[in-house]
């Protein structure tokens, strides 16, 4: 490749970023994703050095998780209601300040295991507010239309970096100075987005004014909205699904490695990074996308490669077959999750952008902690093979529900890509991706 067709691809895989508000986010979240992956690591250490219980270990997660289940709603009206930014910066400060209290805990020698229960249900809580607000503010940031897929696929690629870049610094740091400091560090790190927030420069948006009513209506009203509506509605229950029949394969990667690949902790950590490097891959791939042209037919094929990876994985007995599954599975999740928020975040009405990006978080995030119990419990009576095969082939079946509902989506589509003013490219992907024959141009 040459030179000038580098610099080319370049620009092509980073083009959000010629938006300077976004260039301070990606700035600022890079430091604090590290941080994050740093005490999620620490944090579950530290629990299993204090109890040597796996119970505990699925307690903690459990109580970081399911906060978002319940809170991510009403966050998403104050999305709508509310300046994200400010909102975006409370948050924040409010996490950060979590990370210290562990940190000063851990430092001083006082921490128990009631302590980090307690404190991750308030980083929980916090979360499920956080990622609501922070989804439906990446428009904001980027100031031209057509890079918001490309901003959402750098915003995953960032998450997958930190993915493989925090674990390993805090498993030197915990065998060398103790938990403490990974998370006196995440804390820190929470100071790098706070001041990127600060300098951003944000239009005020036009529904800001509208007249406020209770909260109650305006959750209705959003909920009315995302699942009156096919495509909404559509890409909702996908990622549910997906959450909450195929994500728990990341809660039963301890048992492979320990008893069907009779490995040990490296064993584990060489699949999860297996999981990461496949999901970097995705965003990456998505990234390079030059346009959202067919990302209907993505979100079909990733969610077949989704439910393949994991299905091979829970037949494999081969550690490199394993890795390899994992390395598609881990393509197949972000690829699917990142490419529906994409189109999501297209054909939204302004005004209930928070609302429906909070339901999105409980359908990825918040069924997640009851599709781990699900598949513990199912684990203990056919096994964690037939477990993760059982998911997979859910996966498989809402991949083609979906496909079948593609040319539908497509006639559901295009009247709000006419009324918003937005790119024809969208409407066309979806029709690409349901494979329908090219409609005659209309008139303008």
């Amino acid at each position: 490749m040459s030179p000038l067709a580098g610099i080319a691809r370049a620009k092509v895989l980073l083009r959000a970023l010629r938006s300077r508000n976004y260039r301070l986010f990606v700035a600022g979240q890079s430091v604090s994703l590290v941080g994050t992956w740093m005490q999620q690591v620490a944090m579950s250490w530290l629990v299993y050095r204090l109890t040597d219980s796996a119970m505990l270990l699925g307690v903690v997660g459990f109580t970081s998780q399911v906060p978002t289940f319940i809170f991510a709603p009403v966050a998403g009206v104050f999305a709508d209601r509310c300046n994200r930014r400010r909102l975006l910066m409370l948050t924040q400060a409010l996490a950060m300040v979590q990370a210290a209290l562990l940190a000063a805990a851990v430092m001083l020698g006082v921490i128990q295991v009631w302590h980090i229960v307690v404190l991750s249900l308030v980083l929980g809580v916090v979360n499920a507010f956080d990622i609501p607000v922070r989804q439906s503010f990446v428009v904001e940031m980027v100031t031209e239309r057509e890079d918001l897929g490309n901003a959402i696929a750098l915003n995953s690629s960032m998450v997958n970096a930190a993915r493989l870049v925090g674990p390993t610094v805090a498993g030197l740091l915990v065998a060398t100075v103790g938990e403490g400091i990974c998370f006196l560090l995440n804390s820190a790190s929470y100071l790098a987005v706070l001041l990127a927030l600060a300098a951003m420069r944000i239009e005020p948006r036009a529904g800001n004014q509208k007249p406020r009513r209770h909260i109650y209506h305006e959750l209705k009203e959003g909920f009315l909205y995302a699942f009156g509506f096919g495509p909404i509605r559509s890409i909702l229950l996908l990622v549910a699904l997906m959450s909450l029949t195929g994500m728990p394969y990341t809660v039963l990667v301890p048992v492979f490695a320990k008893d069907i690949l009779h490995g040990g902790a490296h064993t584990f950590g060489f699949l999860m990074t297996a999981a990461g490097c496949g999901a970097l891959v995705g965003t990456i791939y998505l990234a390079s996308r030059g346009s959202v042209l067919g990302l209907g037919k993505v979100i079909v094929f990733s969610t077949c490669l989704f439910s393949v990876g994991v299905a091979v994985f829970a037949i494999s007995s081969s550690m490199a077959l394993s890795l390899a599954a994992l390395v598609v599975a881990g393509f197949g999740a972000m690829t699917l999750v990142a490419s529906c928020n994409t189109i999501l975040q297209t054909i939204l009405e302004e005004d209930k952008r928070g609302r429906v990006m909070s339901f999105f978080t409980v359908a990825f995030m918040g069924m997640a902690p009851f599709g781990s119990l699900g598949a513990g419990a199912m684990t203990k009576v056919v096994g964690p093979r037939i477990t993760l095969v059982i998911g997979a082939c859910c996966c498989l079946a809402g991949a083609f529900v979906f496909a079948k509902n593609l040319p539908r989506i497509r006639q559901m589509v295009r009247p709000i890509y006419a009324r918003m003013g937005i790119v024809k490219e969208v409407a066309q992907g979806m029709e690409t991706a349901a494979e329908q024959p090219q409609m005659p141009k209309e008139k303008e």
